[in-house]
């Protein structure tokens, strides 16, 4: 394999260089297979020859081997959005999932966008880490961005674009966790005084539609998301069940330009056993949608959903945002919790069913979960409290005695 060294730009005419010319290497790396043409491979700066000799012997064997990579020059904001054409479209994700992922390539935008793939090195990315997480970003936050960086460098490794991963030895800062702070973990939910409060507020003082919305919720488990998609033939009023089969994904709250998904997980499509209570309010909301739909004919949007918008594009679903601001509304007019949100409501659906001693099994099938560690949390939190009390009931029996 044919190679030279040379002291690089060295300007003394003698043999014995005195002018500090860096020593450098030429070598061939094989012919181009689209013109026939010889390729080299040069690098330079290094202080001895024994230095550039060590490197071009390495270079060398990776040729002969087969694992020479050459590095290209591309910039981290153009393969990333490169990468990201290549994630959706190679695993169909959802949309909902690619803008998470664009999100967490932003974030990584202002430490990398203009440097080339091959000239980031495991300090580098190791510093954006710790800057990010000085910023003040959660730990899942800082998760999704690390492992969207991962699977970037990665893909750049798999092309022959870059030969080092360097966040392959990088790691993620995590606050320390103490026992005192295993109780903030538990997420908030309404106790079922608080919840009865709330309903009664929402039947009273509640817009159109926010009873049976908020009925529905606190009753079901269901994720907001599949309570919006909810058609009326997903509901069999004889055999008093629910069939959760899709979920809404509408990230500019533009109502017209909503889209119907399959459900978070495999595990999200299920069949839950429904309450008498929503089914006797659905059954009036029906008649009165009924009446809605003659009254607006052929402009009303006719594809069956039950929290359908009844004045401006009527027959549309009912926005997730619309249910959020109308949710905090109602919790002001309670004097509850108004930092609390739908999906609280499913997390308060969790704790009554464990205070009911329903088994953890059995709740995670009527959510929909294989596994959530938040399920779990909120069961823990709520039968230790019913072991707390079974321990006093004990003590005050043997008391008595």
């Amino acid at each position: 394999m044919k190679g030279s060294f040379y002291r690089r730009g060295c300007i003394c005419e003698r043999k014995r260089c005195s002018c500090g010319a860096k020593w450098a290497f030429t070598i061939d790396i094989g012919n181009d297979s689209r013109t026939g043409r010889r390729r080299q491979r040069q690098k330079s700066g290094f202080l001895t020859r024994e230095e550039a000799e060590s490197v071009a012997t390495e270079l060398i064997y990776e040729l002969k081997k087969g694992s020479y990579v050459e590095e290209k020059n591309i910039l981290f904001k153009d393969f990333a959005e490169q990468w990201l054409n290549i994630y959706s479209d190679s695993r169909k994700v959802k949309p909902g999932t690619i803008r998470v992922r664009k999100h967490e390539i932003d974030k990584l935008m202002p430490y990398f966008a203009h440097l080339k793939l091959k000239d980031i090195t495991q300090d580098t990315f190791q510093k954006a880490i710790y800057s990010l997480k000085e910023t003040g970003y959660a730990d899942n936050t800082l998760d999704g961005i690390f492992r969207t960086g991962k699977m970037i460098f990665r893909k750049a490794i798999e092309m022959r674009i870059i030969k080092y991963n360097p966040n392959e030895f990088a790691y993620l800062p995590r606050d320390e966790k103490f026992i005192y702070d295993w109780e903030d973990e538990v997420p908030k939910y309404l106790e079922k005084e608080e919840l009865l409060l709330f309903l009664n507020t929402a039947k009273e003082k509640g817009l159109e539609l926010d009873y049976l919305i908020f009925l529905t919720l606190s009753y079901t488990g269901l994720r907001v998301g599949e309570l919006v998609s909810l058609r009326w033939d997903d509901i069999d009023f004889v055999q008093q069940t629910i069939n959760v089969s899709k979920t809404y994904y509408n990230p500019n709250n533009n109502t017209i330009k909503y889209q119907l998904l399959p459900p978070k997980t495999k595990g999200s499509r299920r069949r839950i056993v429904v309450e008498e209570t929503v089914l006797e309010a659905m059954k009036m909301h029906k008649a009165s949608q009924n009446n809605i739909r003659k009254n607006y004919g052929k402009d009303y949007h006719s594809k069956d959903f039950i929290f359908a918008k009844s004045e401006r594009h009527p027959g549309y679903p009912i926005c997730i945002k619309q249910i959020q601001n109308r949710m905090r509304r109602l919790l002001k007019l309670a004097g509850l919790n108004n930092n609390l949100t739908p999906h609280s409501l499913r997390h308060t659906h969790t704790s009554l069913l464990a205070e009911s001693k329903v088994v953890l099994e059995d709740i995670m099938d009527r959510l929909g979960h294989t596994d959530d560690k938040i399920t779990r949390t909120v069961y823990r939190h709520v039968t230790k409290e019913m072991k707390k009390e079974a321990s006093q009931k004990f003590g005050q029996l043997m008391r008595s005695l």
